[in-house]
């Protein structure tokens, strides 16, 4: 019998009714401007609700519409509720949202666990909105696509890029790593320190980014070192935080958006 993880966070994230959501991330995309470049094989969004982060994640998300053969995602995000060490998947068949389920690659998932440092712990999931405010803009910027889905808690950046490599492929794997940027600062504390952290990505530099930089660190510095090994170039399209998207500036959450090609 197929099982089904259910969302943690419509309603409270981003919009619950199917049409609203539909309507939000799509306007959000045709505010944003395609790259005369291919489609991305990652990307870095942030993970906040939608009114603070999804315009910067929706300039990322724009370059998936671009003429693309990604039938498969793998996406990474920070744990923030469940301690554990290394990286957690789901047992799950299926990933929902209010736009509809989306099938996990149970094939990807079991190469995945061959790795000492990946368990399968549905508790990691419970709760968590990093991972699932990824998914509603994949439904509108992609076709036909499955997951494979990670949480990271306690991990080096060595075993991220380990689990990356192997399951990395060709042009059909799209990676996407959900990390917000520096937390609770004031406007222009923040801005300094993002600005810092976004040089050290676009450089493939992870030693350059620190346990605040940000909250997805680990899975981050992950794709940087495979960025690195597999000759990847990276660019930022979109660097700001709460205090521009939201309005208040005494204490806000950096987000930037970066695409790896």
């Amino acid at each position: 019998m197929n099982s089904v993880l259910l969302p943690s966070v419509a309603g409270a994230f981003y919009p619950q009714e199917p049409e609203t959501l539909a309507t939000m991330i799509d306007e959000l995309l045709d505010e944003q401007e395609p790259l005369p470049q291919p489609v991305p094989k990652a990307i870095i969004a942030p993970h906040a609700g939608y009114i603070y982060s999804g315009p910067v994640a929706a300039s990322a998300y724009r370059q998936l519409l671009l003429p693309n053969r990604i039938h498969r995602v793998v996406v990474l995000a920070p744990a923030h509720r469940v301690p554990f060490r290394g990286l957690a998947t789901t047992s799950a068949d299926w990933m929902r949202t209010p736009l509809g389920d989306i099938p996990v690659d149970r094939s990807a998932v079991q190469q995945a666990l061959a790795l000492p440092q990946v368990q399968e712990f549905d508790g990691a999931f419970a709760g968590e909105h990093a991972l699932e405010v990824q998914l509603p803009f994949l439904q509108r910027t992609l076709n036909d696509f499955s997951i494979v889905p990670f949480i990271v808690g306690q991990a080096s950046a060595e075993e991220v890029s380990e689990v990356l490599d192997q399951l990395w492929d060709g042009e059909e794997t799209l990676i996407v790593i959900s990390s917000d940027l520096s937390h609770f600062l004031d406007y222009h504390s923040a801005r300094t320190r993002d600005q810092h952290t976004s040089m050290a990505i676009v450089e493939l530099n992870p030693e350059a980014i620190d346990f605040e930089d940000a909250c997805g660190r680990i899975p981050v510095s992950g794709l940087l070192l495979s960025a690195r090994e597999h000759g990847l170039q990276a660019r930022n399209l979109d660097l700001r935080n709460s205090g521009d998207t939201a309005g208040d500036k005494s204490r806000v959450v950096g987000y930037g958006a970066y695409v790896f090609n």
